[in-house]
């Protein structure tokens, strides 16, 4: 069991399996068993955002077969070629809102494949890792629409998976309705979002 963070090699890649025996306060992700350390406490900005997006999909999802779940939650991105083990899986991910529509696909630790749809709230420092390493990951595993949002711009670009690419779809400003591609009928309201 590892209590610091400090005594990890981040030489080598780890699993999944390596990941359930830290206990150090801070937060991290395994990116393809590398270790990302992840930003410090986000701001307020991020988790007011963050409560407002909630709600909004939360409330659409009443009823629904869907679940939206908040960061910290663990989703485990896997390889389908390979036997699924705590040894084999070496990206574990924590997306600022994981929606997930196949429930079988959650457990007592998180999320075991990809969700349907994830959004990921920058912050200073992790801009990087959300556009380019994230973006590749939740592309690969088959997220079915993927949002950014950007607050220092009142902005959130969206992508939708289109034969197994991200397609950008639009970028939208404070004042714009978002329809959810996956969802028919849901629109997020960015007035009340950037307010």
């Amino acid at each position: 069991m590892i209590t610091n963070i400090d005594d990890l090699d981040f030489s080598r890649q780890y699993t999944y399996a390596d990941y359930l025996t830290w206990q150090f306060e801070e937060r991290v992700e395994l990116i393809r068993g590398w270790i990302s350390r992840m930003s410090p406490a986000p701001l307020v900005i991020h988790q007011r955002l963050s409560s407002k997006l909630n709600y909004q999909i939360e409330n659409f999802l009443r009823n629904k077969k869907c679940e939206v779940f908040a960061a910290p939650f663990d989703v485990r991105l896997i390889n389908k070629k390979k036997k699924v083990t705590d040894k084999s899986i070496n990206t574990v991910v924590q997306p600022d809102l994981s929606i997930i529509c196949d429930l079988a696909k959650l457990d007592e630790k998180g999320c075991i494949g990809a969700p349907d749809w994830v959004i990921e709230i920058l912050s200073p420092g992790n801009t990087k890792k959300e556009m380019k390493e994230k973006f590749a990951l939740y592309e690969e595993n088959g997220v079915r629409e993927y949002w950014i949002v950007f607050p220092e711009y009142f902005q959130i670009q969206v992508f939708d998976l289109i034969n197994d690419k991200f397609v950008w779809r639009s970028n939208y400003i404070k004042e714009d309705l978002i329809p959810a591609g996956i969802f028919e009928g849901f629109e997020l309201d960015t007035n009340n979002l950037f307010a």
